[in-house]
């Protein structure tokens, strides 16, 4: 064992859920052996999107081939910020053996993009902590956390209007053309949050000689990556709902079928410009036999807030309408949630004030894409603290007498 012991970071949010705006406080702990001399500790607070992928194109024939791979990427930068918890910075001093603790405070930014982590790109925030060591390899150790980017359903236009969509197919192959397969999908409305289910209504008629092997609903999240010369469409099914066999000349009706929401990121991950996401809601009949699908796409929104129209009565009748109920002076400390519950242990943060007069407060969730590798270029294998990570959304599950 060498003299560092312990270098880790920590955040008074043990779950290390953040809104734009609010203040990260925590604290740094450096456990020694021995006395260690060093320039300093410093800590560096970082908020970034990064996109990047390649490409293989090959050009000529035969032995004249040839392989070439270009590179795309693209950078944003929202907060990069540096301090000096201990030490001189520019010269040498000595941390004594034993235990030592940092405390620190950083005001986060005001309209931070949520966190997002996929293989092609990410919208990250992390405190990364150093032990400045001269004429020696410095230690590091690295935080990551989550920032919810608030998207309020009860702000989008669009957002209780339903959306519906119809489509017919022939099936044919010249001159042997058969009657056509319709279908006609439909939605009570087109926003939703982690936890809803979409209410699924559909009528199918099969009115050729085939038989269809299924009919489905997806719900595929389209991210939209932008590098500074090139951008790439990526499309990942998150949840899907299923119907089995049509016969010949047959039917079928999806009457009020239900699609749980998974955690998600927001629609749109408005303030970042180098990713974006939409989503898509798409009902499919799969003919038998060679011939391309049915489908019907229709864009749904996905918020962090969900429209009071939609919140279910039993959890409203404990939050008054905004009109009876005044809004917290300035100042207030919003009470930490547990599922729901105000607790007195600080384990997730409140959403922001003005959202709490008449929705009941979240619970949150991992990603439903899990924890990806969080190395970067200026990591190695010696870097201590989060080397994976997955973001956490808001969640609501109104089946649950309290969430």
């Amino acid at each position: 064992m060498g003299k560092l012991n312990i270098f880790e970071i920590t955040l008074s949010n043990p779950q290390g859920i953040y809104f734009a705006g609010q203040s990260l406080q925590g604290h740094v702990t450096v456990e020694l052996n021995d006395g260690m001399k060093m320039r300093g500790v410093r800590l560096k607070f970082h908020g970034r999107a990064d996109v990047h992928w390649t490409e293989t194109e090959s050009t000529g024939t035969g032995d004249d081939t040839r392989t070439e791979t270009y590179t795309y990427s693209a950078t944003e930068t929202y907060f990069n910020f540096e301090t000096l918890l201990f030490g001189p910075g520019n010269d040498t001093t000595d941390l004594q053996a034993g235990r030592h603790t940092f405390p620190f405070v950083f005001q986060l930014p005001t309209n931070l993009p949520s966190s997002y982590e996929s293989s092609i790109g990410y919208i990250r925030y992390y405190l990364k902590g150093i032990i400045d060591k001269p004429w020696k390899f410095d230690h590091t150790t690295k935080k990551v956390f989550t920032i919810i980017g608030v998207l309020d359903l009860n702000q989008e236009p669009t957002a209780t209007m339903p959306q519906q969509g119809h489509e017919q197919k022939y099936l044919c192959c010249l001159c042997c053309r058969t009657g056509p397969i319709s279908a006609h999908f439909q939605i009570d409305r087109r926003g939703y949050v982690p936890g809803d289910s979409i209410i699924l209504n559909a009528e199918i008629s099969n009115n050729s000689n085939r038989t269809m092997s299924a009919s489905r609903v997806r719900l595929i999240m389209v991210a939209r990556y932008h590098a500074t010369t090139k951008s790439m469409r990526v499309t990942t099914e998150v949840a899907r709902v299923q119907h089995g066999e049509i016969a010949p000349f047959g039917s079928d009706t999806w009457s009020s079928d239900r699609m749980a929401i998974p955690p998600l990121p927001p629609s749109y991950l408005a303030g970042c410009k180098i990713i974006d996401i939409v989503y898509i809601l798409q009902f499919e009949v799969d003919p038998t036999g060679p011939s391309f699908d049915l489908e019907i796409p229709l864009e749904i929104i996905i918020g962090t807030i969900p429209l009071r129209s939609a919140v279910p009565p039993q959890f409203l009748s404990q939050y008054p309408p905004p009109s009876t109920m005044p809004l917290p002076p300035a100042g207030f400390d919003a009470p930490f949630y547990t599922k729901g519950i105000a607790t007195n242990e600080p384990t997730t943060p409140p959403m922001p004030t003005s959202t709490l007069p008449y929705l009941p407060p979240p619970s949150y969730a991992e990603c439903v894409f899990g924890k990806v590798s969080t190395k970067g270029d200026d990591d190695n294998e010696y870097t201590m603290g989060d080397k994976d990570f997955a973001p956490v959304y808001t969640y609501y599950d109104w089946s649950k007498s309290s969430i």
